[in-house]
């Protein structure tokens, strides 16, 4: 998908928009309205899509600082479309888990969950990434509910299926370790009060 870089979009809109408008003033309205509409376009869709296209470019190959100075070019989050919208939230989710912020990563991943995600694999890996901030947390159950959802997706990208098997096999380790864990417990519990072992009578 062709990305147009934000600087590169401001500089088009301000070359346009100066353009039709001097086209406009010395030649008439037909000879400079195609430039001022094309101006118009290019703002709108800075402004309904943001910086989100090139800001998950720069995710992709880990420059975390530079997708966060991306996403800082965006006009109002509240204006995107709500596919953009969510998007955005997941990668200042990414970006905050990159940085083991875990509250703060939360915190925008829970505002794109709010948001209704049409795709599949974006559903995945939102969740996904809650059963992993859930999971470093050692809330075990929350982490199962999440990775649940995640499995519900029904994905069929490799990747994203096996760390999500990683996951749910980590996941079924700790259940097994808690209950023979219980199972110490209880047997300690059970030494206590009746395993102590009869001393013979001395004759």
């Amino acid at each position: 998908m062709f990305v147009i870089p934000p600087y590169v979009r401001f500089a088009l809109i301000g070359v346009f928009l100066l353009g039709g408008i001097a086209l406009w003033a010395s030649l008439g309205v037909w000879y400079g309205i195609f430039f001022v509409l094309t101006a118009v376009f290019l703002f709108v869709g800075y402004v309904f899509l943001g910086t989100v296209a090139p800001a998950a470019k720069a995710i992709q190959v880990q420059d975390f600082d530079g997708a966060e100075k991306l996403l800082g070019l965006t006009l109002k989050p509240e204006w995107l479309y709500s596919t953009n919208r969510a998007f955005y939230y997941m990668m200042k989710g990414n970006i905050a888990i990159s940085r083991k912020d875990l509250d703060q990563a939360e915190g925008w991943l829970r505002k794109a969950e709010s948001i209704d995600i049409p795709t599949p694999t974006e559903r995945a890996t939102l969740h996904f990434q809650l059963a992993q901030i859930e999971y470093q947390r050692k809330n075990f159950n929350a982490a199962k509910k999440y990775l649940k959802k995640a499995k519900e997706a029904n994905v069929k990208i490799p990747q994203i299926r096996e760390q999500i098997e990683l996951m749910d096999q980590a996941l079924k380790q700790t259940g097994q370790v808690k209950a023979v864990q219980r199972m110490g417990k209880e047997g300690h519990a059970m030494l206590g009060r009746g395993g102590k072992r009869r001393q013979p009578k001395r004759r």
